[in-house]
């Protein structure tokens, strides 16, 4: 079993601007938010767009959700100087007692884009098949070394010639063995495997939270 030496874990979630990362975030608040002691954290350049959203979904009490307003590249934050992530890690943690995991979603970015050891536990991927079906077969380290790869959207490939096929072919093959799921998380397709793998994964529980 997996150790974290942090209070809560920390959920990293990352992908490109309108991958569906702000969504993934909102489809876990509305699965544990009612159960579990967790918090949010987004991260966005200039603004807190993203933890607006979630306020405005009710995703979870407003005190619970902290945007981070990083002014500068969006990797800078999850990777390099994660010192401002951190100071809300410790705000949360200070604010509700035994929390249990923090998400963190980052500024959108590239492919380059991995969460330092020292700021996530766990780190979720999320692309989707509008970017281009040859993305897995790039590869990069979030394709390839991330603890769960999200494949969004795939309801939408033929309307953008996307092969879903082949990119689940691709990952297979980048990925080594790592979970991964062809996933859209607005009509629902591959949501209930996805929190097959949290449950097991990130929280070591088979609770049943229907």
């Amino acid at each position: 079993m997996k150790e974290y030496p942090n209070n809560a874990i920390r959920v990293g979630i990352g992908g490109p601007v309108g991958s569906g990362k702000s969504t993934l975030c909102l489809k876990i608040c509305e699965r544990y938010g009612s159960a579990r002691n967790m918090a949010v954290i987004t991260n966005d350049i200039y603004t807190q767009e993203d933890a607006k959203m979630l306020i405005r979904h009710n995703a979870l009490p407003e005190d619970r959700i902290v945007g981070v307003e990083t002014g500068g590249c969006p990797h800078t934050a999850i990777r390099d100087d994660i010192s401002m992530n951190l100071d809300a890690v410790d705000e949360l943690e200070k604010r509700h007692d035994g929390l249990e995991f923090v998400l963190i979603e980052s500024g959108g970015d590239n492919l380059t884009a991995t969460f330092s050891p020292e700021l996530a536990d766990v780190f979720i991927y999320v692309i989707d098949v509008t970017e281009g079906d040859d993305i897995p077969r790039k590869g990069g380290p979030a394709i390839a070394h991330s603890d769960f790869l999200v494949v969004n959207k795939v309801t939408l490939a033929p309307y953008v010639g996307a092969n879903v096929e082949q990119m689940h072919v691709d990952c297979t093959s980048k990925r080594s063995g790592k979970p991964f799921e062809m996933m859209d998380l607005k009509d629902g397709k591959g949501v209930d495997e996805f929190f097959e793998w949290f449950d097991r994964a990130v929280l070591f529980t088979d609770i049943n939270l229907d």
